[in-house]
């Protein structure tokens, strides 16, 4: 069947629908990465968005649902160059096209995604509409794209209620603001019990748990949309328990503080985003899924200094907190899609908790 792609800025692309055959409108954002698609379609922070993969050939190796970084795919649409129907791996348990349709998600296939790229490179982020109806009207689908916003996400991404993963080691508390399953994981295999919180669970019940260690997780949306977490962020950073944050947690924790963030023009997606220590001035390649940034030049040194930049544009990947046990990073140290160069993180974090003790 055939599918369009129409961009507000008027661009059409025509293709073949895959996954689900319904209508959508979303953001349209592009990956980088050459793998783990699955662990893509099921992140979290992709709540309200349409994600290109601009490696061209996707679904090869099929669908091995141990892989998944939540219970369900969370992008709004799916758009690639070249879907692969007959999958080839001793792990593979379904196709991509089925999880598509299953999951109700829609897509669109046989486009250049190439020249997608470069668009949204060139003018920015927009919106978009994946539809099956060659009848459409241009003008009212673009006056729907530019209505569209992406809100509440964090909301619908957290878990609903309070669990915990068992364990012998430290007590960390993970604030789920659209995790992936991949940080719980990295704790627990370390030996920590991890309670992992609902984003609208209050610091008073956090810290009376008295845990070692608290994670803030990454997440979906624009940060600023989370007045009532930050504020709760903030009571946990005047608390004198140690902290690390990732990605969306990354951001909280600075606007928490005093800092500010703005959007990117494109944003960092895919496995393969170098970030520099400026402490030791080592270069590590790393998983990035954000389309926020710290803003550096609104960081207050008395308060946190930056930790980590980005080697392609200078923007902030990560601060240390000054005179706190806090530090955060703007990467995905988990990975799941992505190198395991940054794993150490949580080895800091535990040595972290134990000298705080």
């Amino acid at each position: 069947m055939k599918a369009f792609l129409i961009l507000e800025d008027g661009t059409v692309f025509t293709g073949t629908s895959i996954g689900s055959t319904r209508e959508v409108i979303s953001e349209i954002v592009f990956n980088t990465s050459m793998t783990g698609y699955l662990e893509v379609l099921t992140d979290p922070s992709y709540a309200g968005q349409a994600v290109v993969m601009t490696y061209p050939l996707i679904g090869n190796y099929g669908i091995c649902h141990e892989d998944m970084e939540s219970l369900k795919p969370w992008p709004d649409g799916y758009i690639v160059r070249e879907l692969s129907r007959i999958p080839s791996n001793f792990r593979s348990e379904d196709t991509i096209q089925h999880f598509l349709k299953e999951n109700d998600i829609p897509g669109i296939s046989g486009i250049d995604t190439r020249a997608l790229t470069k668009i949204l490179r060139e003018k920015g982020t927009m919106n978009g509409m994946i539809t099956t109806n060659e009848g459409y009207d241009p003008d009212e689908a673009i006056a729907r794209m530019k209505a569209y916003s992406v809100t509440g996400v964090v909301n619908a991404a957290t878990c609903r209620e309070t669990y915990v993963l068992p364990g012998e080691g430290k007590k960390v508390a993970l604030l789920d603001l659209g995790a992936k399953k991949n940080i719980a994981r990295s704790l627990n295999e370390r030996g920590c019990q991890v309670t992992v919180y609902p984003a609208s669970a209050k610091a008073e019940e956090i810290l009376a748990s008295d845990p070692d260690g608290i994670m803030l997780s990454n997440g979906p949306g624009d940060p600023k949309e989370c007045t009532g977490i930050i504020a709760e962020v903030r009571k946990l950073y005047e608390s004198r328990v140690p902290i690390f944050a990732i990605c969306l947690g990354h951001q909280l924790m600075a606007l928490a503080t005093g800092a500010d963030t703005h959007k990117l023009k494109y944003g960092h997606r895919g496995g393969n985003h170098p970030v520099k220590d400026l402490e030791t001035g080592r270069v590590y390649i790393s998983s990035q899924n954000h389309g926020y940034v710290v803003d550096m030049d609104t960081i207050d040194p008395a308060v946190a200094v930056p930790a980590f930049i980005n080697v392609n544009d200078g923007t902030n990947e990560g601060l240390k907190y000054t005179d706190k046990n806090i530090f955060t990073v703007q990467y995905h140290p988990e990975a799941c899609p992505g190198p395991q160069d940054s794993s150490y993180l949580f080895d800091r974090f535990l040595n972290m908790m134990e000298e705080g003790k």
